[in-house]
């Protein structure tokens, strides 16, 4: 089992980071990538950063959007991807090529993200991977925000079944 694939190392993963860069970000409201910036900018303490070329100078959630993962004033712990399947080789030869050590970094592919192509190559250089999980859930359900389907009980208990 590589690293990202148990709840454990997911968990172990979003406590060790400080700061994240989600590649992908879509200023529009409707998208999955601005939904989960908004619970990270309004839930979490993470540094975070937007990257995407078409727009990029804007400011979105208090944050400036990046060009570039080489355009951040910091390499990310965390490099959550909301791109195409195909895109991934690509986004991981930019997180390798960023002058950092990769040891405790993670690429993370959103839900419906798998290349293991990417994932090989991301591996071999030192990076951990996280596959089709979004980043937003895990955080919330480690957290004790979500259910394990996915959505808020709206429940603050300890017991099962408490309301």
């Amino acid at each position: 089992m590589s690293a990202g694939e148990s709840a454990r190392e997911r968990l172990r993963i979003l406590r060790a980071a400080h700061s994240i860069a989600i590649v992908g970000f879509s200023p529009t409201t409707a998208r999955s990538s601005y939904y989960v910036a908004t619970y990270l900018v309004q839930d979490t303490d993470y540094r975070l950063s937007f990257v995407n070329p078409r727009a990029a100078g804007q400011t979105v959630l208090g944050h400036t959007i990046h060009a570039s993962l080489a355009d951040l004033p910091e390499v990310p712990d965390i490099v959550d991807v909301f791109r195409r399947a195909e895109d991934l080789p690509g986004v991981v030869d930019e997180v390798i090529a960023l002058d950092a050590p990769t040891e405790g970094r993670t690429v993370w592919f959103q839900l419906g993200l798998v290349n293991e192509s990417a994932a090989e190559t991301a591996r071999a250089a030192g990076l951990g991977v996280v596959q089709n999980r979004c980043l937003k859930i895990e955080h919330a359900r480690f957290h004790g925000g979500l259910h394990l389907a996915g959505f808020d009980t709206g429940v603050i208990s300890s017991r099962k079944g408490a309301r």
